[in-house]
């Protein structure tokens, strides 16, 4: 998979860490840093699309059986997080 934008650093939440196995991340970085955005409305996959283009933040949705996660790249693409809904 071809990368669109660079993640920065990646960090994890404490929280994210103690249930998301390792093998979930690794793969949701890859889709995010591709532009699938996973889970997402189509409203917000679209908004992904012009944060793309002009430097906004990005937001992608994704699930490691039944937990959903997020995966939040930084406007300046300087850090990128991965977190629980419950860690926002």
């Amino acid at each position: 998979m071809a990368t669109k934008f660079s993640l920065g650093q990646t960090v994890m939440t404490r929280n994210a860490a103690s249930v998301l196995p390792g093998s979930a991340v690794q793969t949701a970085l890859r889709r995010h840093a591709a532009g699938d955005w996973g889970e997402v409305s189509p409203e917000d996959a679209a908004e992904n699309e012009l944060s793309l283009r002009k430097g906004f933040r990005l937001l992608s949705v994704y699930r490691a059986g039944d937990t959903k996660f997020w995966v939040i790249t930084e406007a300046d693409r300087s850090a990128t997080t991965v977190l629980l809904p419950e860690d926002y």
